[in-house]
């Protein structure tokens, strides 16, 4: 049995370095103090801001401040290191309580600026002296007609600490409450079942292990559905009627105008994967074929083809991840081994560790970006190691070029640069294999992670735009109907040669995401992207400064102006068309080796 080490068994090395948000606990306590502190030095601009001179004393003392809450991260961090740890739980209380008083110090001086005539704002837009804040004015000026009055924007404000109640709900039951007890595989050996062990299982070679697996997660939802439910449809209430408060025409709207996204380019997006659905359900056939079953079942669709058994140290993942990257210019090859040397990255797992990885960027002088990962040494982690300096780089270069106001990308774009360097990875990994099982099993990791992230995220979206628009149009939600809608999307999606099992309607009740409304749109239009941008890369000398210069840019544009940087434009149809002609030609390389096989 493998004992799980304690974070204090793991050697510094291998631990991120976190001295750029604070020297250590007691620097956070002293910067959260600061802050509260901070909060008492807007009073003075009340009722004044119509004076420039004032206006970009407060704008500027907000931004200085600003870099300092970022750095309060820390707490986070820190969390993510140890989720038991009462001190780091005790610095994420404080520093919710802390930023709750920074914001509403703002909020009645952002309501005044909000209040500006229509023409200031325009000519402060322009003015030269405010040139840093000109993207801020813009939102201002986009946002104006929906801003509300100072007691009305206090009000909501005050009200933010009970939104979000719903999703604590989802949060404590799926975590914490529900329990799944053990699941059988074809021998009657028990395993137990958590949230964090259903992807193993559902990878099993064993069948019946993935079937029980499959049945058992999604039927204990269904055990809670009306629970469940009601916690989904509140916050599907809660967006539509914010949305409504704010005179949006709909949450989804709302949703994408904040982002300056474009609701065409989200059609368009349905549109093109419901064409082109064809291509999951030829994968399937292909993978029931090369599992040598009669039909497959929708617990099948996770199921290993082929096994990967090697092993990669750290060292050995970064000198691929390096060598794979490498048509990006020796400046980015050198920022992957940086992130090596400086500790940006917390490697190995530990007891209570936060579970999955991610990539955190603060905006301001001399900050970098750190990463969390979980290596587990399996070819899966290399990919995880890739995505996340992916991220990474991404918030390197918008710190580096971009002043901290026009630093932070939005999510739009930001699932764009790690699934970038996962195909990198990818293609270089094809041209490295000897054997054409090696190739297979690359095709069919992307293959599955276009099943997973274009259509799979997309076929959510379509399920929370009904449950928010049947809201809209004052029909009555309830866990039947959600219940019904889910199981006639995933028939569409995966077709009639699927095989379904009665639990699948209830799995759209374990999906998190749903909490944070269209978002997960944003996964599949962010695949696509990196499908063109990568191919250009690879094939079209002096591409790679086109992409530098995109991650380079934060937030200096709208996100679909961002990817045109990069020679990606959404609004065409052509780019959906081209990416899915890819995931055709990894289709294609994969059937001619089951007909060479045959021979």
């Amino acid at each position: 049995m493998i004992v799980m080490k304690e974070r204090s068994q793991i050697e510094e090395k291998y631990k991120w370095d976190l001295s750029k948000y604070c020297k250590n606990d007691d620097d956070y306590y002293n910067l959260l103090s600061s802050l509260e502190e901070d909060c008492n030095r807007f009073t003075k601009f009340e009722g004044k801001l119509s004076n420039d001179k004032i206006l970009k004393e407060y704008l500027d003392l907000k931004t200085q401040i600003g870099e300092k809450a970022g750095k309060t991260s820390y707490a986070f961090l820190r969390q993510c290191e140890d989720r038991a740890e009462r001190k780091a739980n005790d610095m994420m209380e404080r520093r919710g309580i802390v930023l709750t008083k920074l914001s509403r110090a703002l909020t009645p001086l952002e309501t005044e600026i909000e209040k500006f005539p229509l023409e200031k704002l325009k000519k402060l837009a322009k003015n030269p002296e405010f040139s840093l804040y000109s993207r801020e004015f813009e939102a201002i000026i986009r946002h104006k007609k929906h801003s509300l009055s100072k007691k009305e924007e206090m009000l909501l404000t005050n009200l933010s600490e009970a939104f979000g109640g719903a999703e604590e709900i989802f949060d404590k039951l799926n975590d914490v409450d529900m329990q799944f007890g053990d699941v059988e595989d074809s021998k009657g050996k028990k395993f137990p079942l958590s949230q964090s062990k259903f992807g193993v299982y559902a990878e099993s070679s064993d069948r019946a292990l993935r079937e029980n697996t499959f049945k058992a997660i999604n039927g204990k939802r269904g055990e809670f559905i009306n629970t469940l439910a009601s916690a989904y449809i509140s916050s599907v209430k809660e967006d539509c009627v914010l949305a409504k408060v704010r005179k949006y025409p709909s949450a989804l709207y709302q949703a994408i105008y904040t982002e300056e996204a474009s609701e065409d380019v989200y059609k368009l997006l349905i549109k093109k994967v419901r064409e082109n659905v064809k291509i999951l359900q030829e994968f399937f056939e292909v993978k029931r074929k090369m599992l040598g079953q009669k039909e497959i079942a929708i617990f099948d669709t996770f199921a290993p083809i082929t096994k990967n058994t090697k092993k990669y140290t750290f060292d050995e993942a970064i000198e691929l991840v390096k060598e794979a990257v490498a048509p990006l210019g020796k400046e980015y090859v050198a920022l992957v081994q940086r992130a090596k040397d400086e500790r940006w990255i917390d490697i190995y797992p530990n007891k209570n560790k936060y579970s999955g990885a991610f990539s955190s960027g603060t905006e301001g002088k001399g900050m970098t970006p750190v990463v969390l990962l979980n290596y587990e040494g399996n070819l899966e982690s290399v990919f995880t190691l890739a995505h996340e300096l992916g991220h990474a780089m991404h918030s390197f270069y918008s710190n580096k070029y971009q002043p901290i106001q026009t630093a932070d990308y939005v999510i739009f774009v930001a699932e764009v640069a790690s699934t970038t360097n996962e195909l990198l990875l990818l293609n270089l990994l094809l041209k490295k294999a000897k054997k054409e099982e090696e190739k297979v099993f690359l095709y069919d990791k992307f293959l599955s992670d276009v099943r997973s992230t274009i259509f799979r995220q997309t076929m959510f979206a379509e399920f929370e735009q009904f449950a928010h628009e049947e809201y809209e149009k004052e029909n009555p939600l309830s866990a039947e109907l959600l219940c019904e809608e889910y199981e006639k999307l995933n028939n569409f999606y995966h077709g009639k040669k699927i095989k379904q099992i009665p639990e699948m309607k209830y799995e759209w009740a374990r999906i998190p995401h749903f909490y944070d409304s269209f978002y997960v749109y944003k996964y599949a239009t962010g695949f696509i992207s990196a499908i063109k941008i990568s191919n250009k890369i690879l094939n079209e000398k002096g591409f790679a400064q086109k992409y530098i210069k995109f991650l380079s840019s934060g937030c200096s544009k709208d996100p679909i102006s961002l990817l045109k940087i990069a020679d990606c434009d959404l609004t065409d149809e052509n780019t959906f068309d081209d990416a899915f002609k890819v995931c055709e030609d990894y289709l294609s390389h994969w059937k001619d080796y089951l007909k060479e096989k045959k021979k």
